[in-house]
């Protein structure tokens, strides 16, 4: 899999020129790269059936690739708030703060409550750097019926830009297949997520 677009949201003191993010970058960046389709291929090629692909067996294949890789915690419970705004897909430790990863296998409603929920982190000081990943338009198509995409989020990206941090860094990553073809089996919502790593 690849990523085809890289949009720093907010970026407020040094971090995003700190080592720091070159290591978390370049994991996030390798645990993308490792994901296949079919199981064994050395790329992923996606089947172009409209809505015919699950998306949680790609994310669990990101997962499992941070986790085992890079060492990354993941269903992080976090409690910045009154009332929790529920796990972080994964987390990793930095000093005395956390980088936040949340991947989006929703709607595009539930791509904004995982901005929200990494950008209120961030205001909190609980959040040094954060990032979303989420498919490309061309992707979109091919993935369960109104999955949250880059396209749909961008209009609204003036919103966060506008947030006053002190201190904080969020992004986003945007996903696409390497290739198309119709001959590859669908992506189901059964499929083992390891096997795509």
């Amino acid at each position: 899999m690849k990523i085809v677009q890289e949009i720093s949201l907010i970026s407020v003191g040094g971090f995003e020129e700190s080592g720091d993010w070159s290591i978390v970058r370049a994991e996030i960046r390798e645990a993308i790269s490792l994901i296949v389709h079919p199981p064994g291929a050395s790329n992923f090629t996606i089947n172009p059936t409209k809505h015919g692909n699950g998306v949680k067996p790609i994310k669990e294949a990101g997962m499992i690739a941070l986790k085992d890789r890079f060492g990354w915690r993941l269903e992080t419970s976090i409690n910045y708030a009154t009332r929790s705004p529920g796990k972080v897909d994964a987390t990793k430790v930095l000093d005395s703060y956390l980088f936040a990863l949340e991947w989006e296998t929703g709607n595009i409603s539930s791509s904004h409550r995982a901005i929200n929920k990494m950008v209120l982190g961030l205001l909190r000081g609980v959040f040094l750097g954060a990032v979303l990943v989420l498919p490309s338009r061309k992707l979109y198509p091919y993935l369960t019926d109104r999955i949250g995409n880059y396209e749909e989020l961008e209009p609204y990206f003036d919103v966060w830009r506008a947030v006053r941090l002190q201190e904080g860094f969020l992004a986003i990553f945007v996903i696409e297949h390497d290739q198309v073809d119709s001959n590859v089996p669908t992506i189901t919502k059964g499929t083992d997520g390891r096997a795509l790593v």
